[in-house]
C-alpha cells in the first residue's frame, strides 16, 4: 500500500498572490512544506500538485530545480487534480497538504495517518473536530474513496475543495477524527494575508532548529503572546465559506 502525500499549491491566491513562494526565513513557503511533509515516516512519498495554467509554470520549474516530484491538473477542480495525480503516482492511500501552511508537524501528520486504517475508515483528519491549531491540517484517504468523490461530487464547493463531499455524507463514508484534549483551535498558523505571512516569518524568526513542532511554536507563543496578535481576528476557513456561498447563489440564480 503506497501512501503518497499531495501538496496542492497555485500561484493565483485572491489575497495574497504568490504566496506559495514567498520567502521565509531564506527559503520559499513550498519548500518549508515539503520539507515538514517528507520528516514524515509514515509517508511514502511527496509531490507538489499545481495547475497547468501558465501562471503555475513558475511552481513547476521550482520542483523541478529541486527534484521535487510534480503534477500539473486542473485550476479550479481541484477534486480533478488530486484524482489525476493519485493514479498519476499510483497511490493507494492520499494524504492531502496544503503549500499554504508552512508550519506543519510532521508528528501530527504521522497521528494522522496512523490512525487510519483502510478496513475501519475511508477517510481520517484532524479537522472534522478542530482542537489543533489552524495550518497543521492533514487528511487522509483512500483511492477509492476519492474515486467515488470524483464521480459523485458536483458542488463547486466539493470540486474546489477535494474533501466536504466526504465529510458531508457520514452514511456513504467511514470518518476517523483526531483530536487532543486542549482546543488550539482559535490559533492561526496557516497563510492566506500579508498578517499571516508576517506571523509567520516572526516564529521562523524566533525558532533557529530545522525541525521544530507544535510544542515549540506553543513555548514561544507563551514567552511572547504579542506574536498571536499579529494576525488574529481572521475567519477559519474563510476560502471554503466563500465557495459555500457561491453554490447558494448559483442555486438561487438557477431556480
Amino acid at each position: 500500500m503506497k501512501t503518497i502525500a499531495l501538496i496542492q499549491a497555485r500561484m493565483s491566491s485572491s489575497r495574497l498572490p504568490g504566496k506559495v513562494l514567498q520567502d521565509i526565513a531564506g527559503q520559499p513557503m513550498l519548500m518549508r512544506v515539503v520539507r515538514r511533509a517528507k520528516q514524515a515516516k509514515s509517508i511514502d512519498s511527496v509531490a507538489v500538485i499545481t495547475s497547468t495554467h501558465a501562471d503555475d509554470d513558475v511552481i513547476a520549474i521550482f520542483c523541478q530545480e529541486h527534484g521535487i516530484a510534480c503534477f500539473r491538473g486542473s485550476l479550479d477542480d481541484v477534486l480533478d487534480r488530486y484524482y489525476q495525480a493519485a493514479i498519476h503516482f499510483q497511490a493507494d492511500i492520499v494524504v492531502r497538504l496544503t503549500a499554504d501552511c508552512p508550519l506543519l508537524d510532521p508528528k501530527i501528520i504521522n497521528k494522522v495517518v496512523q490512525t487510519f486504517d483502510k478496513r475501519t475508515f475511508d477517510y481520517v483528519s484532524n479537522i472534522l473536530e478542530c482542537t489543533y491549531p489552524n495550518g497543521l491540517d492533514t487528511e487522509i484517504f483512500h483511492f477509492e474513496a476519492l474515486e467515488r468523490v470524483w464521480k459523485e461530487a458536483r458542488l463547486k464547493s466539493e470540486r474546489e475543495h477535494v474533501t466536504p463531499y466526504i465529510y458531508k455524507h457520514p452514511e456513504i463514508f467511514r470518518l476517523g477524527s483526531v483530536k487532543q484534549e486542549e482546543d488550539l483551535s482559535s490559533l492561526r498558523w496557516t497563510v492566506d494575508t500579508s498578517r499571516d505571512l508576517e506571523c509567520i516569518r516572526t516564529i521562523y524568526n524566533f525558532i533557529k532548529n530545522e525541525e521544530f513542532g507544535m510544542d515549540d511554536i506553543l513555548k514561544l507563543l507563551k514567552e511572547h503572546p504579542e506574536i498571536t496578535k499579529i494576525n488574529s481576528g481572521q475567519q477559519r476557513n474563510e476560502g471554503y465559506q466563500k465557495s459555500l456561498q457561491e453554490d447558494m447563489e448559483v442555486h438561487t440564480n438557477s431556480r
